[in-house]
C-alpha cells in the first residue's frame, strides 16, 4: 500500500462524519469541531483526490456517485477499526495484573494483606510472579514490579512504597549468650541467603571478612528464609519490615543495621496504565500508608 498517496486521516474522518450525518453542522458536532472546519476538510479531500465528492446546490450539499462510493468504503473501514480497537481494549482490561516481585516480599508483606484486596476488588485478577531477576517492563507483559533499592532507575516510573533498611539478624538460639558480635565472628556461623541474591556475601566482603564462612551457606527461596531464620538455622540479611515483629518479640536479634534510605518501590512503564493496574497500585499505596 502506498501510504503517501492516501489523504490525511482528518479529511477522511470529516468526510465519513458528513456522509453519516448529511450535515456539516452535525458532522462538526460529532467530531467536536466547527462546521467551517468540516467544510475545509471536505474541500481539501476533493483537491487531494482530484474528484468531486459533493454536489453543491445553493447551501445544500449532497454526495456524488464518487462520494457515495468513498462513503461506503470509509464506513466499512472505520467500522472495522472501531471494532478492532474495542476488542483490544476489552482484552487489555480483562487481562490479569502481572506483578513481578521477590518471593520474600510476596510472603512477608503482600500475601498477608491480599485477602483485603480480594474482598474489595474481586473483579481484578492478579498474577504474582516471584523472581529475584530484574525484569523488563513491556506492553502485554509485566505491569508492575516491586523492587528494593534507592530508586531513580532509568526508563521507568518508580515511587517509594515502603522505606525500610537492611538488617543483619539471627535467632537467640543460634547466638547463645553472646550479645556482641563482630563481622568476622558472624562469618563463622551458618548463613542463609535467598536464591539469586548475595546480600550476605556482599555485606561480609565489604567488612573485609571475605566470602568464605566457617559453617557454610544455605540458599533457599525467600518464603522459606524467614522460617529458617526463626528456627536458628543461620544468620541472614533482610529488610527490617519483615522481621520487626520478631525483633520486638525477642524471637530474632538485630545485630547490625544499614543506615540508608532504601526501600521497596512500585515500578511501572512510562505510559498510560490500565484501569485494573491503577486499582492495584492505589491499593498498595493505601496499605503502605496504613502501617505508617
Amino acid at each position: 500500500m502506498d501510504w503517501l498517496s492516501l489523504p490525511p486521516l482528518a479529511s477522511l474522518r470529516a468526510f465519513a462524519a458528513f456522509a453519516e450525518k448529511r450535515s456539516v453542522v452535525e458532522a462538526g458536532a460529532a467530531l467536536n469541531v466547527s462546521h467551517a472546519a468540516i467544510s475545509q476538510q471536505l474541500r481539501a479531500l476533493e483537491k487531494h483526490l482530484g474528484a468531486a465528492l459533493l454536489e453543491r446546490t445553493g447551501k445544500a450539499l449532497t454526495l456524488t456517485a464518487e462520494g457515495e462510493h468513498l462513503a461506503r468504503a470509509l464506513q466499512l473501514g472505520f467500522g472495522a477499526i472501531e471494532a478492532a480497537v474495542g476488542d483490544l481494549a476489552r482484552s487489555a482490561q480483562d487481562r490479569p495484573v502481572h506483578v513481578s516481585l521477590t518471593s520474600s516480599f510476596a510472603a512477608s508483606w503482600l500475601m498477608p494483606r491480599l485477602p483485603s484486596f480480594r474482598a474489595t476488588h474481586p473483579d481484578v485478577n492478579l498474577i504474582l510472579d516471584p523472581t529475584f531477576e530484574v525484569v523488563e517492563l513491556q506492553p502485554g507483559g509485566v505491569d508492575v514490579a516491586i523492587r528494593y533499592g534507592a530508586g531513580g532507575w532509568p526508563g521507568v516510573e518508580c515511587e517509594m512504597l515502603l522505606q525500610t533498611p537492611m538488617v543483619i539478624v539471627a535467632s537467640p538460639t543460634l547466638l547463645g549468650n553472646k550479645t556482641d558480635w563482630s563481622p568476622a565472628e558472624l562469618a563463622q556461623l551458618p548463613w542463609l541467603e535467598e536464591i539469586g541474591t548475595t546480600e550476605g556475601t556482599k555485606w561480609l566482603t565489604e567488612r573485609g571478612v571475605g566470602p568464605e564462612r566457617g559453617a557454610g551457606r544455605t540458599q533457599l527461596p525467600g518464603n522459606l528464609l524467614l522460617d529458617g531464620l526463626r528456627s536458628g538455622q543461620g544468620v541472614t540479611v533482610t529488610v527490617r519490615q519483615f522481621v520487626e515483629a520478631d525483633i520486638n518479640a525477642g524471637r530474632v536479634v538485630e545485630l547490625f543495621a544499614e543506615p540508608d534510605t532504601r526501600g521497596y518501590h512500585i515500578v511501572t512503564q512510562k505510559q498510560a496504565l490500565r484501569r485494573s493496574v491503577k486499582i492495584f497500585i492505589n491499593w498498595l499505596r493505601r496499605e503502605a500508608r496504613s502501617q505508617q
